[in-house]
Parts: C-alpha cells; sequence; structure tokens
C-alpha cells in the first residue's frame, strides 16, 4: 500500500508539474507594438529628446516585467521610434507606417496639433487608437473616437493663463502669436476670450506666421509702443527664446506669460536670465511636485538622463504611453478596438502629473501647475490651477 501511495504521489506531482508547464507556456502572448511619433531631428529636436527619453523610461519598466498582464496572459511591448520633423506631411507617411506595416496596437504622438490634425484621420479610419501628448487644440478629439490626448486642451490652458493676468492685476494685455500654428492660434484665441471676459482689455495683437521666423522686430516695437501691462506670447520653444531677447531690447520690461510650451530649461538658457525673469508660463507638471509619484518619476529620469530634469514633453510622453500600457492591461479584447474602448474608460490613474480621468470628449481631466522664473532664470512652482 506504501508503494502505490508512493507511485500516486509521483503520478500527482508529474500531472502538476505538466499542467503548470503548460500554463506558464499559455501566459506569454504575442508581442504588442506602440509607435511613438516625435521630431527627433528638425527645429523642434530639443523637444523629441524629452519626448523619446519619457517614453523609453516607461519602455526600461515594462521590460523588467516582462511586458503587459492582461486577464492572466503578459503580452511583451515592444517601442516603435519614427521622426516626424514636426512636419504634417511627414507624420502622415509615419503614421501610416506604423499602422499598416508595423501594425501597431496604438500610437502615442506626435506633440504638435497641427501633426496629428493632418495625420489623426489615418488613425481613426484604421480604427487605431492615438494619444497626442502636447496636443493641446481642442479640434484634435473631435476627429473621432480613436483620437485622445495626454494633455490639458486650449481653452482650459487660455482661461488659466487669463485668470492669472488679470489676478495679478495686468489690466491691459498684449499677444504676440503665430498665425500659421494651430497651437499658438488656439491659445491666443482662448486667451483673449477669457481675457475680456475678466474685464481686461488687450491692447495690442500682432502675428507672424510660420516657425522659420527669426525676426520679430515690428511685432515687438508695436507691443512696446502700446504699453501693456503684460505681454502673452504662446509660441513654440524653438521660437520663443529669440522673441523673449528681441521684447527686452525693443524695451519691453512686463512679465512675459507662455504656455506649457515654455517647459525646458533650455528656454531660459538660451533667451537669458536676465530678460526672463519674473515670467511665467503654464505647465502640466512641475518636478517640485513633492507627490511620491511626481518624485520617483523625477528621481528615475534624472538618474536615467545625467541629471536631466524633465519637462512636460517628458511626462506627457511617458503618460500617453502609460495610458495606453493601463488600455492593454483592462481590455476585455487585446486588439486596437478593446483597448480604445479601455482608453476611454480611463478613471483615477495615478500619473506622474496627478490623477487623471479620461473625460467623455476624451480629454483628459487634470489640473495645471503656474510656474515663474526667479532671478538666475530659473523656472520655480508658483501655484496649482484645477479644472
Amino acid at each position: 500500500m506504501k508503494k502505490i501511495n508512493v507511485v500516486l504521489s509521483v503520478l500527482v506531482l508529474f500531472t502538476l508539474l505538466i499542467s503548470v508547464a503548460s500554463v506558464s507556456a499559455a501566459e506569454t502572448g504575442k508581442t504588442l507594438k506602440i509607435g511613438v511619433v516625435s521630431p527627433i531631428s528638425g527645429s523642434a529636436a530639443l523637444a523629441g529628446k524629452y519626448i523619446v527619453n519619457g517614453v523609453k523610461l516607461l519602455e526600461n519598466e515594462l521590460n523588467a516585467a516582462g511586458g503587459v498582464m492582461n486577464n492572466g496572459v503578459l503580452y511583451p511591448i515592444e517601442f516603435v521610434y519614427e521622426d516626424n520633423e514636426a512636419k504634417e506631411d511627414i507624420t502622415t507617411n509615419v503614421y501610416q507606417k506604423l499602422i499598416y506595416q508595423d501594425e501597431v496596437i496604438g500610437i502615442v504622438g506626435p506633440d504638435m496639433s497641427k501633426c496629428i490634425l493632418a495625420a489623426g484621420t489615418i488613425a481613426q479610419s484604421a480604427g487605431c487608437p492615438a494619444i497626442g501628448t502636447f496636443t493641446t487644440n481642442v479640434a484634435v478629439t473631435q476627429i473621432g473616437d480613436y483620437l485622445f490626448r495626454a494633455c490639458f486642451i486650449d481653452p482650459f490652458q487660455g482661461q488659466v493663463a487669463a485668470t492669472f493676468a488679470w489676478g495679478e492685476g495686468y489690466k491691459t494685455a498684449a499677444v504676440l502669436y503665430n498665425n500659421a500654428d494651430a497651437y499658438s492660434k488656439g491659445l491666443y484665441e482662448a486667451f483673449v476670450q477669457s481675457y475680456e471676459a475678466l474685464g481686461g482689455k488687450i491692447v495690442e495683437t500682432q502675428a507672424y506666421s510660420g516657425a522659420d521666423v527669426k525676426d520679430y522686430n515690428v511685432q515687438l516695437t508695436k507691443i512696446a509702443a502700446a504699453k501693456p501691462e503684460c505681454v502673452f506670447m504662446p509660441n513654440l520653444l524653438n521660437e520663443v527664446p529669440l522673441q523673449i531677447q528681441q521684447a527686452r531690447a525693443n524695451g519691453i520690461t512686463v512679465p512675459l506669460i507662455g504656455g506649457d510650451s515654455w517647459d525646458t530649461p533650455e528656454v531660459a538658457q538660451v533667451a537669458g536670465a536676465e530678460n526672463i525673469k519674473g515670467s511665467v508660463y503654464i505647465s502640466a507638471f512641475s518636478p517640485d511636485n513633492p507627490d511620491p509619484i511626481a518624485q520617483k518619476f523625477v528621481n528615475d529620469f534624472k538618474t536615467a538622463y545625467n541629471g536631466d530634469v524633465p519637462n512636460s514633453n517628458a511626462v506627457l510622453a511617458y503618460e500617453a504611453g502609460a495610458m495606453l500600457v493601463e488600455a492593454i492591461k483592462n481590455a476585455k479584447t487585446v486588439d486596437r478596438a478593446g483597448v480604445r474602448d479601455a482608453l476611454a474608460q480611463i478613471q483615477g490613474l495615478a500619473l506622474p502629473s496627478g490623477v487623471v480621468t479620461v473625460g467623455e470628449d476624451r480629454n483628459p481631466i487634470k489640473g495645471a501647475a503656474i510656474l515663474q522664473y526667479n532671478d538666475q532664470g530659473v523656472a520655480t512652482f508658483l501655484k496649482n490651477v484645477n479644472p
């Protein structure tokens, strides 16, 4: 009888080992690809560096975990990086490649409204989820139900800037904006509407066209003559430093107010601390935020990239990727449609910039931070603003 029990025990153990081996083999799913579109080269390459580094931080975390778990199946994740050079036509080309050739389950980026507005219809037609990072223009998610964003939208950002200006006692303002850029134009319109509704007066509005403009003196001379109490400059980070220098050279000494595109140390480094001190900008993120999740992200980023401090480009790219990962984890079916449905249902997701919920219009419900440059040209946390 003892021998029989031993044999039965061995058989049971053997059966369990076979079962475990079968389950283990079944637990690894197919590799899922996520596309990443950013300006790795070209006029906005500085933003592209932070975007890529933000996503690669997430990629490292996923590699360490072996992938994303969904319903007991572990799916390895592969990121496919594409350079759009901040150009609309190249963005449409790389969207086509990622969707039809690489067969990605979703796309992170691009970071510019004009680029995703050009390429978004491709993702929508193919039924491929795409999450813009810095794509604040309202029209982005209006393309269709496969378009999402990780950032707040222009009306909220413009409202925050206007409320801040009015709250600081600035009764008059001027605006310098790029009328060929969807981001700049959207913030300009939102700011003016909100500022005038509060009782403020726009004493001068000056526009230029295109990202290659280097001389803003004509516009800034007219703004200086109008003597505003502040100047709103919602322009791209490769344009802003020169605009700040030329504004000061034209005798504009009042505070300058920027959008979230200002959120990189290089803006102050190029513009000069003396020129930028006292100015403020709206940001999706402050590295001074004491929240543990925010500080872990900051410390991990600095460790990975030789002490570099993450800006909003890095944070929003990381968070767009994290939103896709969360959707893959919770999708009822691990395919593009399932991921889209899960993205739309994200609620209370804790991320470095704060807790994020995806609203009915697929825009994230999240707050903003206001940062101010000190005498050394360092952007420091001033206050949080919630929707």
